[in-house]
């Protein structure tokens, strides 16, 4: 079921009368019906889904309270280490498998060699990454003692399953969503407020940036090698801009439908085109997964401790896990490279933590330096985004070499100016409330200018929306 269906703008006004109304009252009813329209949310896909990502659940729970059982260091290891490496089985498995297979193979033959190799036609499980890596931290932080494990399955259940979230983030923490779950929710009609703004803004940047976007971005990747050098970089920055706007815009639909419920999600975009470098856009780009990977591998491995070798060797590898846990494809581990790459001059002149403040905090435009610094690190950006784009890494590489030629200064072909347009007002939108969690969080005092706000972005949905697609991170 997609946010930006009618399906969904009919079970979303069901389930919240329901739950307020009928099982309001009662923690463990609304915990009960929080998991069964979760499994009926994620089943609206197929209903063959709801079995893994039941037995991954039951897994996960069972090890917390075998942790707990034994308490004797040797064997909670064993436990933890024994559902780590099942969840990620089962990842790899559906993910993963026919990419090792076939790389496998290819590795042989350059040896003169040949494999016989198979392959599984498996359909990947939407969101399977997304509802793995939450699953697991739960296991990782009750072996840690982070948080204590859970004796109550349904609020464990409605932890991995809760709908807005499951498939495609943000990734929650057990230390953050989990305690949510074991009280009581009760109506804000503040929170539920802000929460339809946020609905309103993620859907403005899905359904008219993303989507429109989307249809151009499609057209030129399709047929680069017939695109002049100019329509190929207007395709590359449509591309920036659709992939910004699909992605955080799910979230912020997410993060707002939760608050309906009473439920506070992490952040998982920080306006990331702003940033000043490429460290600054990785703090605020996916944060849930970003910081994900910090807490469980980079400071496992050492963090930024030791020689600024160690820690590049660190940062290597959470970017290029990074790359991989996008999907099974070369061109997201080149991209993890890539980004990893960009970030090593900052580490080395310890510079990687320069930018932790709002740009132009206290002026209402950027400077000179600052415009440029954005410019550039955009520019970066969007170099990576066409690798990640491309379907191979020839594809990537072809692309950008028909950049480079004289057709690079012509005028780009075909109607990406409203595309361009929509994508101008998302970041003027941002950039005046760009100090707020969301660029729509604090709206003007005067009832009858926020009442127009409302229309003008409603409508620019309901008549301004390109053709539906899926979101593009359901594939990760």
């Amino acid at each position: 079921m997609l946010f930006n269906s009618f399906e969904f703008a009919v079970f979303l006004p069901i389930v919240f009368f329901l739950y307020w109304f009928a099982v309001g009252r009662n923690l463990r009813l609304q915990n009960l019906f929080i998991v069964g329209v979760s499994y009926l949310f994620y089943g609206w896909w197929d209903w063959r889904f709801l079995l893994l990502i039941a037995f991954t659940t039951l897994c996960s729970y069972l090890s917390g309270t075998l942790i707990e059982k034994y308490r004797d260091k040797r064997h909670a290891k064993a436990v933890a280490a024994a559902n780590i490496v099942l969840n990620l089985l089962i990842l790899c498995l559906f993910k993963y498998f026919n990419f090792f297979s076939e790389n496998l193979a290819r590795l042989f033959h350059l040896f003169g060699a040949e494999l016989d190799w198979v392959t599984l036609d498996f359909l990947l499980p939407v969101g399977i990454s997304f509802y793995t890596f939450q699953a697991l931290s739960y296991t990782i932080d009750v072996y840690k003692r982070k948080i204590e494990p859970t004796h109550d399955p349904v609020s464990f259940f409605a932890f991995v399953s809760f709908f807005p979230q499951l498939v495609a983030g943000p990734i929650e923490r057990a230390t953050q969503l989990l305690p949510q779950f074991h009280v009581r929710r009760h109506f804000d009609y503040a929170k539920a407020v802000d929460g339809m703004r946020q609905i309103l803004w993620g859907l403005f940047k899905k359904m008219v940036v993303a989507d429109n976007c989307a249809a151009i971005v499609n057209q030129i990747f399709d047929n680069y090698q017939d695109q002049s050098g100019s329509t190929l970089v207007l395709g590359a920055v449509l591309f920036t801009f659709q992939i910004y706007g699909d992605f955080s815009g799910y979230s912020d639909i997410a993060i707002g439908t939760a608050r309906l419920f009473g439920i506070d999600l992490m952040r998982n975009f920080n306006y990331p085109y702003f940033s000043r470098d490429i460290a600054e856009f990785w703090r605020r780009w996916h944060i849930s997964l970003t910081t994900w990977f910090r807490d469980y591998i980079y400071i496992p491995l050492g963090g930024s401790r030791g020689t600024k070798w160690q820690s590049f060797r660190n940062t290597m590898v959470i970017f290029l896990v990074s790359g991989l846990w996008h999907g099974a494809n070369w061109t997201f581990i080149v991209w993890g490279a890539y980004h990893a790459l960009l970030f090593l001059p900052l580490l080395l002149l310890g510079k990687n933590r320069k930018y932790k403040n709002v740009v132009a905090e206290n002026s209402v435009l950027p400077s000179l330096r600052e415009l440029g610094q954005m410019l550039a690190t955009f520019a970066l950006a969007v170099v990576g985004w066409i690798v990640f784009r491309a379907e191979s890494i020839g594809q990537a590489f072809d692309y950008m070499a028909h950049v480079c030629n004289r057709s690079l200064f012509s005028m780009p072909v075909g109607s990406g100016k409203k595309a361009l347009l929509f994508s101008a007002v998302l970041m003027a939108v941002e950039w005046v409330g760009r100090r707020n969690q969301f660029a729509l969080q604090h709206m003007p005092r005067q009832a009858w200018l926020r009442y127009a706000v409302y229309y003008l972005v409603a409508a620019a949905i309901l008549f301004c929306s390109g053709n539906g697609a899926t979101f593009i991170y359901f594939q990760f």
